[in-house]
């Protein structure tokens, strides 16, 4: 495992054990509309290390350490930090904007940041095999990619499992976005793949607004 990776777990570890032992520490730092529309900012970064708990934590955890290691190698440790980064920042802004209207929404969790770096391993190597529970059968990873798109979008508008859809949305554009600007030559090689992509993430950004959540 990188160090870089290793790194981010034990932060995302000390940071969620500390929010389950501690509501008062998860309460101030989770993603809550309200609180950031009062001008606190932050949450839309510490929310990204906190967790619901471990099955939360451990299955967000497993992912970056699977298509982590990918990213880095290919562009190496500061680049990785900054698709991390930003995807991050985009799943907590995307979902700003989805849920600007609802005061009391909160979510927590690291999967805005680790869906920039799935979709940025599988723009790097498109035809990686995944397995996807329970389908027992290897699929290629831009099947993978855009199937998770169109799973996200129908899950954010039916408000499928309680999950924040929104968020990890947002970090797939982000990690597509900063892939593509940092290795332009994938475009190239992979047109077919990267359009369709495309067309469903600008399809989201101008039509995202007009999905509302039923409740």
């Amino acid at each position: 495992m990188d160090r870089v990776i290793l790194l981010l777990i034990i932060a995302n570890v000390l940071v969620s054990y500390k929010g389950f032992n501690d509501y008062g520490f998860f309460d101030k730092y989770k993603f809550q509309i309200g609180r950031i529309q009062a001008g606190e900012k932050l949450r839309m970064i510490t929310s990204g290390f906190l967790h619901v708990d471990w099955l939360h934590l451990i299955l967000n955890m497993y992912a970056l350490y699977l298509f982590g290691g990918v990213v880095v190698k290919t562009f190496g440790t500061i680049n990785f930090l900054l698709i991390y980064a930003a995807s991050l920042l985009a799943g907590s802004m995307y979902s700003f904007v989805q849920h600007k209207k609802e005061y009391y929404y909160s979510a927590v969790g690291a999967s805005g940041a680790v869906s920039g770096i799935i979709f940025s391993s599988i723009l790097v190597y498109p035809d990686m095999s995944l397995i996807m529970f329970p389908l027992p059968i290897p699929l290629p990873g831009y099947v993978f990619g855009i199937g998770y798109l169109i799973y996200s979008i129908y899950g954010m508008k039916k408000n499928i499992g309680n999950i924040g859809h929104s968020a990890h949305l947002g970090g797939a554009i982000g990690g597509y976005v900063l892939t593509l600007i940092l290795k332009p030559y994938l475009i190239s090689r992979e047109p077919v793949i990267i359009l369709v992509m495309g067309i469903i993430i600008g399809g989201l950004l101008l039509f995202g607004d007009k999905l509302k959540l039923s409740k």
